[in-house]
């Protein structure tokens, strides 16, 4: 007895059953938990037919046979029922759970699971995926279709070898960069179009490191200028998007460099929970004191003009870094770190990065200059903070960051290099 082939119509089974019970919920009439299954074995069946017997027409002919009976009961149904709704939905997943049961017996198991659950959860979450778009403006819009030209336009057009002085500004390399910031930036804007505005200071926090740090700062201090007593609220939420702005460097250590990740990731992640015990300080003074406040609508992301800045800024750096290794050794790009961090972190992560991933900069020295680039930034903000914001601000994010400073670099000076995963 062939065991992987039961275990084969069991995952179809099963995957049948979670698609039907979707549509039966929905009140389908053309197909349902009974249908489903049956669809999602009969393409499995189909899939034995062909292997057992080696004739490729069996399961196009079972196909279309699918087809035509799905036709056959949408034209009864149309002569059945006056002002019918007219959708494909069922039928087309009808068709898919019958190509993903085939698909389970010619070629991978795990693919076919993963498209059989994304079916269900796409199927069960249309009244969301409705309400999202009714709320979707034009600028949202414009997000989606630029984040789309940015990363399935532009991006495998770009040759993917190097050019220019020092061997280091790969098109495809550096747009791929562009493609990753950018695609972190519209996952924070459309979660928060996704939560609302008013969704409290902590989430205020998360979303706005995952958008713009930096924009967060100014966008809060600001507001301190224009209202009375969100001083320690604006610092908070000033604190945290820093905070997260932090893990977000982790996340793109892991995606260019996974493999050097737990080298890395040890000194940051303490600099990490030290700036999380000071949010949950500063957390707890607001509890005291009461309120809450919206975050401020962010800008679009995904800016065409705002990509290609980064992009040119990104090999800007990459040769920056490259030079002043050459010319003046790796001391000298700690003076790269702090300029570089004044402005964009990530950059500066990206092309050390880089740098590390092809054993050009040592892990120990690569952690360190990345580390120092979040907290020149953290200066800048400090001080955007401070001009823009009123004094009691400029005060409570002296002080966060003050200590986060001074943290990292004793992080830096007294890390034993033996400590990492």
């Amino acid at each position: 007895m062939n065991y992987e082939d039961l275990i084969t119509l069991g995952i179809a089974f099963g995957l049948g059953l979670l698609v039907g019970v979707q549509r039966e919920r929905t009140d389908n009439k053309m197909a349902g938990v009974r249908t489903f299954t049956l669809i999602s074995i009969l393409g499995v069946v189909s899939g034995f037919l062909t292997r057992e017997f080696d004739n490729p027409f069996i399961l196009p002919v079972l196909g279309l046979s699918i087809t035509a009976l799905l036709i056959m009961a949408n034209v009864i149904k149309v002569k059945k029922i006056n002002d019918i709704d007219i959708g494909q939905t069922t039928e087309v997943a009808a068709l898919l759970m019958f190509a993903i049961g085939a698909y389970l017996v010619m070629g991978s198991q795990v693919i076919g699971v993963i498209l059989g659950g994304t079916l269900a959860i796409l199927l069960y979450v249309k009244e969301h995926l409705h309400n999202f778009i009714d709320r979707l403006k034009d600028k949202d819009l414009a997000a989606i279709m630029t984040f789309a030209g940015i990363s399935l336009v532009i991006l495998p057009i770009l040759p993917n070898q190097t050019y220019g002085p020092l061997d280091v500004l790969n098109p495809r390399n550096i747009w791929f960069m562009v493609t990753l910031i950018v695609g972190i930036s519209v996952v924070g804007y459309f979660i928060y179009k996704f939560v609302g505005k008013k969704v409290g200071i902590i989430s205020n926090g998360v979303l706005g490191g995952l958008i713009s740090s930096t924009a967060t700062t100014v966008s809060y201090a600001r507001k301190t200028a224009d209202s009375k007593d969100i001083d320690k609220i604006a610092a908070f939420v000033i604190t945290a998007a820093s905070t997260i702005a932090l893990a977000r460097i982790l996340v793109e250590v892991g995606i260019v460099i996974p493999e050097k990740l737990p080298q890395i990731m040890l000194p940051i992640l303490v600099e990490f929970v030290i700036m999380i015990l000071l949010c949950i300080g500063l957390f707890y003074i607001i509890n005291k004191d009461g309120g809450d406040d919206e975050m401020p609508e962010p800008k679009n992301p995904a800016q065409f003009k705002s990509a290609l800045i980064f992009g040119l800024l990104y090999g800007f750096i990459l040769l920056a870094v490259a030079f002043t290794k050459e010319e003046f050794g790796n001391n000298a790009l700690y003076i790269v770190s702090i300029i570089s961090g004044l402005t964009d972190v990530d950059a500066i992560t990206l092309s050390l990065s880089q740098l590390m991933k092809g054993d050009g900069l040592e892990v120990s020295t690569g952690w360190r200059l990345i580390l120092l680039a979040s907290l020149s930034n953290l200066l800048f903000k400090g001080i955007m903070a401070a001009v823009l914001g009123t004094r009691r601000l400029a005060k409570w994010v002296a002080i966060s960051f003050g200590i986060s400073i001074v943290t990292g670099l004793l992080i830096m000076w007294l890390w034993p290099e033996s400590w990492h995963f």
